[in-house]
């Protein structure tokens, strides 16, 4: 008797619990469907109008470095405070983030080249002209002739066999051979003629410096050299190189050469498939030396917080620097030196992220969650924004619950949508299919969330993340991505979007919890920012300055270096018993391998080398 009322007592109890349970899951539901309601639709007229001030000549193509960079950060300062957002930075609403944004010349170049007593000396810019990745120093003493500078097995072709370049200065042409009788097709260059990979090949077999001639100019062009650039400067390649042109050392190569007529070896190493290679006499002697030093910015990033009732809180974010006058990253190099706009890449997702901070910001309070808008300068120089904040975090890090990421959202084409990071979170699936059927959007998903945008800093800390992408188009990285290109209508869209999202997973019971997606190394859905080089390996490297070898942020799960048991943080020292200095090291490593490879590689783990094998994968 007394059995059964404690089993009736027990049955009510439980029936009570259910019916709570459902209404209070009715209740929350219903109260957030109740907020997304009340949240306006994003402006397109405002948002046009950020993307028009953001790409204004003023801008300066936003640069990092760049007066207008300043002058863009001080339009997103001003409106995250008109609206009463509180600042999150480290000195106001900015973020100071020290950045290496190329190389200049400085005023200690110089360049001799003494033959049997005589002696000419280019000149700087017209004759002879650093690369920018040069390492700066002094190289002096006899000459080496190497063809191209190639070691191609595939090919079964080596400018060096038969020659030691030990101790000398390498001379090489620009380019690659068209090795017709080696099966070498017409058409299609190889990284072989990357003056980097010849700078790394050089260094390889003892070479002091590297001269690269430009060789018989093809199409008529003139003997000019190209006017020196600061892209690719962040780091240098290990050794001295320069570009000469071919009139300041026929005369000197010409008397001291095994074969009077340099320029005629091109044609010969073509017809007969062999190199050309040799050692000019000892009479022929060059002294060297390069100026070129890094240039250093501090940028900002920008951060504003919009507090929640909890200390939990989402960051919706969007990198607003570019490329200013196309330096570095520039896909039109007839035209570096004129202003890059950015209007899609990114002035689109810094004017979403602005008009999201609008709508959302009478929610100050009422939400469950805060929301912290940041704003990344340094993302086109590598991450740099972004992974400075994750390092040096102005909130802290195990309090962020998910990371939004636009970028490039105004050239939405077909109502499609690329987003990726959908499987970082279980919970991000089911609330997107909504979210998007609501806003009309269709939406192509990527389940991962590494690509070459902010985001993956983020996901590197295993925070969930989403990113926001409409697609690669004709304009990306050139002067002619400009704001009348952009639907404003359409970019809108995607704010509502994000808005709709971003509340319903502010408000949700349980934060999104983080799942490490095992990607099939393939780059997201409709965009090719996440490409890579050679086999895959799977290592997310660190952008920041690295003095020997490549530090990795992060390393992809399932990859052949996470299989290998490589960890975050581990620096690569070595691969297949090459150094690695430096991230042209190992892209040039990973070029020179193949599918299938078992490859021995040495890291650096807290301090210790520590040796693994590598197995390479398809890259797909």
């Amino acid at each position: 008797m007394t059995q059964k009322v404690h089993s009736k007592e027990l049955h009510r109890k439980t029936w009570l619990a259910r019916v709570f349970c459902w209404a209070a899951v009715f209740f929350l539901a219903a109260s957030f469907a109740l907020t997304a309601q009340t949240i306006a639709p994003a402006n397109p007229d405002r948002v046009i109008d950020d993307i028009r001030t953001l790409t204004t000549p003023q801008m300066q193509g936003r640069g990092d470095g760049y007066k207008g960079l300043t002058r863009a950060q001080q339009f997103l300062v001003r409106n995250y405070s008109s609206l009463g957002l509180e600042p999150k930075g480290t000195k106001g609403f900015l973020q100071p983030v020290h950045v290496v944004t190329g190389a200049e010349l400085t005023g200690g170049n110089a360049f001799s080249i003494e033959e049997a007593g005589t002696r000419r000396r280019p000149k700087l810019g017209g004759e002879y002209i650093p690369f920018s990745f040069s390492a700066a120093g002094s190289a002096s003493g006899g000459v080496v002739f190497a063809g191209y500078g190639i070691t191609a097995d595939e090919w079964k072709y080596d400018d060096y066999n038969g020659v030691s370049a030990e101790g000398k200065i390498v001379v090489v042409f620009e380019g690659e051979p068209l090795l017709e009788s080696n099966g070498r097709l017409k058409d299609g260059a190889t990284h072989y003629g990357d003056p980097i990979t010849k700078a790394i090949l050089a260094r390889r077999h003892g070479a002091k410096a590297v001269i690269v001639l430009r060789g018989k100019p093809s199409n008529g062009d003139k003997d000019v050299l190209p006017r020196f650039s600061g892209a690719g400067g962040q780091e240098d390649i290990g050794i001295p190189i320069v570009q000469v042109s071919n009139e300041a050392v026929a005369t000197s190569f010409g008397k001291a050469g095994k074969d009077k007529d340099l320029l005629g070896l091109p044609h010969r190493i073509e017809t007969s498939g062999a190199p050309a290679s040799f050692a000019f006499p000892e009479s022929l002697h060059i002294n060297l030396r390069v100026g070129v030093k890094k240039k250093h910015a501090i940028v900002s990033n920008v951060l504003a917080y919009l507090p929640g009732k909890t200390d939990e809180y989402i960051i919706l974010g969007a990198h607003y620097d570019h490329l200013g006058k196309g330096e570095y990253g520039s896909l039109a190099p007839s035209l570096i030196g004129q202003f890059h706009p950015g209007a899609d890449d990114n002035a689109s997702g810094s004017a979403g992220l602005l008009e999201l901070a609008r709508l959302l910001a009478p929610l100050r309070g009422q939400l469950p969650r805060g929301i912290l808008f940041a704003s990344f300068a340094g993302e086109e120089l590598g991450l740099l924004g972004s992974a400075a904040w994750v390092r040096e975090p102005t909130l802290p890090l195990n309090k962020a619950i998910a990371m939004f990421n636009m970028d490039m959202i105004g050239r939405v084409s077909k109502d499609t949508i690329y987003i990726g990071g959908v499987g970082t979170a279980a919970a991000f699936r089911p609330i997107l299919d909504e979210t998007t059927a609501h806003n009309g959007l269709k939406a192509e998903y990527s389940e991962g969330g590494y690509s070459s945008s902010d985001h993956t800093s983020f996901l590197i800390k295993q925070i969930p993340v989403l990113f926001f992408f409409s697609g690669l188009h004709s304009d990306y990285h050139k002067p002619s991505d400009t704001w009348e290109k952009i639907d404003a209508k359409e970019t809108a869209r995607v704010v509502s979007l994000v808005a709709d999202t971003g509340v319903r997973i502010d408000e949700a019971p349980e934060k999104p919890t983080f799942i490490a997606v095992v990607e099939t190394h393939s780059t997201s859905t409709g965009s090719s920012r996440a490409s890579g080089y050679g086999p895959y390996f799977g290592s997310i490297p660190d952008f920041g300055q690295v003095e020997n070898g490549v530090r990795f942020s992060d390393v992809r799960p399932g990859s052949p270096a996470a299989k290998a048991g490589l960890l975050a943080g581990d620096t690569l020292i070595e691969f297949r018993s090459q150094p690695i200095k430096n991230l042209y090291d190992f892209t040039d490593a990973l070029r020179r391998s193949k599918v299938g490879d078992v490859v021995e590689v040495i890291v650096l783990r807290d301090g210790k080398p520590l040796k693994v094998q590598v197995t390479l994968e398809q890259r797909r």
